[in-house]
């Protein structure tokens, strides 16, 4: 095993790095959580979650990952034998459809080719056409974090009104919530779903759902038997400050830190800093000659930058090269992608001496390889900064 010295770059789209002071925050000694003193700190966190979503409406915190998150959109909405409209836009798009079919939910699928956004008007054609509205839902990732690309959700809910729809819009915002501007209510989401270890900067395990007032009438009076997702529990003992079984009271006590840390900076801030390292990104990414998968320049990511290795090269030789050398964790392809391209995470507390010294990394790993690139990167990176 490779002995590593300094500090490792994870530079993966997710977990993101965790803040020092949200660290020490989840290190808090763990308290009763039927005490007044958790009832304080529930209020604090679901009251704050709601500014980041930038909603009115409830926001659900469930110990579980972002599957957790799509099993509940699913079942406390759907049941077996209705009908959503789905989009593929990457892998995550793709599982997402998968796990909706094994409930027995039919899935009228828009397929593609993984390098470009969720198309309003080709949902808008598929909701035209179903004159029965037996569409119950369309789902759609904001940012697909296997490809880099961000769909434009706003101008989706503008499609679907536009037909007169009533499907409702389902968003995944997992790896977007906390680093990509994001608007619950105003771009008309009737459930967003994100989980804890991206933009949230926070370990994996908790997961997240913004709720329209649609989307709650739809719960209680459709959906599937379920249990551990339940919306309506959740709600009713989230007046009071409680949960109806067992929470992560320590990951809470990070959330409350990382709400802090987001509005320390503003959001708007925050936002503006990543579009500047994504920028910069590309910029080295061009410079050496290399392929962006996402080929919308209006869908370009600020979490991720997704590049294609060279004809005959492997990306995972070389993300495993350059951590064995750099000590540096790049993501790897996913899917129809896996061995074609690597992953460049600039989210959460990155920052740019960090992103300098990743595109140091991945630079010096193309010139020990011999993977064909031209030189420059790290110039056209710096000087955009």
């Amino acid at each position: 095993m490779t002995q590593h010295f300094g500090q490792h770059f994870l530079q993966i789209p997710g977990p993101s790095t965790v803040p020092d002071r949200v660290l020490r925050a989840i290190s808090m000694p763990v308290i009763d959580h039927r005490g007044p003193e958790f009832a304080d700190l529930a209020q604090t966190v679901l009251t704050g979650i709601k500014r980041i979503f930038r909603t009115r409406h409830p926001v659900l915190i469930f110990p579980g990952s972002g599957t957790g998150a799509w099993e509940s959109a699913v079942v406390n909405l759907l049941a077996a034998g209705d009908t959503v409209l789905t989009v593929e836009t990457g892998h995550f798009a793709s599982q997402w459809r998968a796990l909706t079919q094994k409930w027995g939910i039919e899935a009228d699928h828009i397929p593609g080719n993984w390098r470009n956004w969720a198309d309003p008007e080709a949902i808008r054609a598929r909701l035209a056409a179903d004159t029965d509205h037996k569409i119950k839902a369309v789902m759609v990732v904001h940012n697909e974090t296997s490809t880099g690309v961000v769909s434009p959700i706003k101008a989706i809910r503008e499609a679907i009104d536009a037909e007169g729809h009533p499907a409702l819009l389902l968003v995944d915002a997992i790896s977007s919530l906390g680093a990509l501007p994001y608007e619950h209510d105003g771009w008309g989401a009737d459930v967003t779903i994100t989980s804890s270890q991206k933009g949230l900067m926070l370990p994996p395990g908790l997961s997240f759902i913004a709720l329209s007032p649609r989307a709650i009438e739809a719960a209680e009076n459709g959906g599937s038997v379920r249990s551990y997702w339940d919306w309506r529990e959740m709600l009713a003992f989230n007046k009071t400050g409680y949960f109806p079984y067992t929470p992560a009271t320590n990951l809470l006590y990070g959330l409350r830190e990382v709400i802090m840390l987001l509005e320390e900076e503003g959001l708007d801030n925050v936002f503006a800093r990543l579009d500047r390292l994504a920028a910069a990104t590309r910029a080295a990414v061009k410079a050496w000659n290399l392929e962006i998968l996402c080929e919308n320049e209006a869908a370009h990511s600020s979490v991720l930058t997704a590049v294609i290795m060279p004809e005959g090269h492997d990306s995972d030789a070389f993300r495993h090269h350059v951590l064995s050398k750099y000590n540096l964790s790049l993501g790897q392809g996913l899917g129809r992608v896996k061995g074609r391209v690597f992953r460049i995470g600039h989210l959460g507390q990155c920052n740019e001496l960090t992103l300098m010294a990743t595109l140091s990394g991945i630079e010096m790993g193309l010139r020990n390889l011999q993977i064909p690139h031209a030189q420059g990167g790290l110039q056209a990176a710096m000087s955009l900064l």
